[in-house]
């Protein structure tokens, strides 16, 4: 008589993560750069503010290494934002949604400090204790206010660290509470009134903050707090082209994570993609012939991003591996129609007026228009 056995899992000896920091990603990059970099380093900073600046814009190494490029847009813009770490001024990187603040902050911070990690995230319900420090209560409890009861934010981690610290989405944080790094930017202290103590910035020590005025529920920022920052506009892709090839890296980079195959023959459905979020977010076609009117989402370079993820994961799943017009219809309607009323209008006159008369999109306008029915 044979026994039939369950069969066993064989968990892996290491998980693997979804979505490893920048300076694990581009170790090897970073690396080599280091290698290689001669010119001076500000204190505790792991590159030079040129080797910081190839880093994100890209480059060949005198040794024939190749530095991919992680932010596509203007030198000087890049260049601003790294010497105003280098100076005792934080960093705020304004922009509307979409346009690459959070992936500019992270890697800005891994190679300049190497390490990305130290992040207060901003949202209306962030608390004071995130800036500055919290405790641990059963510490507390047990022996009183002392510096083994206290917990550190990043903030102040990185001060007594000469490390960059992060603030994702500034703006989104209530306006008391935003206020309370006017201290940690204008003296470089943060105040422990519990103890009657005080942690001073050492050097190396700076901020970068992101933040964005064109969504709901945001908190203007103090004329005070402003002033302690040098404030750098990112903004949109200039051309088609160049939000093309930052559509396709970041898909690629994305696909390799998700064990998706390449899509070599998707780059005509990321170009259309990338043509109606321009021409919706624009308000007139690509030729200025036609004005269109514009849906109430952002329709932002990382939705264009998203949209095309999807898609390849659709085509790899579900079809034969090469990204269609099919594969990207339905993305494209959720991220256009977030007005289920007057987007779904807008969406509507714009295949009709525009995608319908364009030469060689008659399958892009089938597939919109069998998901949008």
């Amino acid at each position: 008589m044979s026994v039939s056995k369950e069969p066993t899992s064989v968990r892996p000896t290491a998980s693997e993560p979804l979505r490893p920091h920048a300076e694990d990603a581009f170790a090897d990059e970073l690396a080599a750069l280091a290698a290689q970099d001669d010119r001076p380093r500000p204190a505790r900073w792991k590159l030079s503010p040129w080797a910081v600046a190839t880093y994100l814009l890209g480059g060949t190494l005198p040794d024939g290494t190749v530095i991919t490029p992680k932010y596509v847009g203007p030198r000087r813009l890049v260049e601003v934002a790294v010497t105003t770490l280098a100076t005792d001024r934080a960093l705020l990187l304004l922009g509307v949604p979409g346009t690459a603040k959070t992936w500019f902050s992270e890697h800005l911070a891994a190679a300049v400090s190497g390490d990305s990690t130290l992040l207060v995230q901003g949202t209306a319900g962030t608390p004071e204790e995130a800036i500055r420090y919290g405790w641990n209560y059963a510490q507390l409890l047990a022996h009183g206010p002392s510096r083994d009861a206290l917990v550190p934010s990043p903030v102040m981690r990185a001060m007594a660290e000469g490390m960059t610290a992060r603030v994702e989405e500034l703006t989104r944080i209530p306006a008391d509470v935003q206020d309370t790094l006017i201290t940690v930017l204008s003296e470089k202290t943060l105040p422990i009134p519990e103890l009657g103590q005080e942690v001073q910035a050492v050097r190396g020590f700076n901020l970068i903050a992101t933040a964005n005025d064109r969504d709901r529920g945001v908190n203007d920022l103090s004329s005070a707090l402003r002033r302690r920052f040098n404030t750098v506009v990112l903004p949109l892709p200039e051309s088609v082209e160049a939000e093309v090839d930052i559509v396709s890296r970041r898909v690629d980079q994305i696909g390799r994570s998700l064990d998706l195959p390449a899509a070599p023959d998707g780059i005509d459905e990321i170009r259309r993609v990338v043509t109606v979020f321009r021409e919706l977010r624009d308000g007139v076609t690509a030729d200025g012939r036609t004005k269109v009117k514009s849906p109430s989402g952002t329709l932002s370079t990382a939705e264009a991003i998203s949209v095309v993820t999807n898609g390849l994961a659709l085509a790899a799943h579900f079809g034969d591996g090469v990204l269609r017009p099919g594969d990207v219809a339905a993305g494209l309607l959720g991220a256009v129609v977030r007005d289920p009323a007057a987007d779904r209008v807008v969406w509507q006159e714009y295949l009709e007026a525009v995608v319908r008369e364009r030469d060689g999109w008659t399958d892009f306008y089938r597939a919109c228009r069998e998901v949008s029915a």
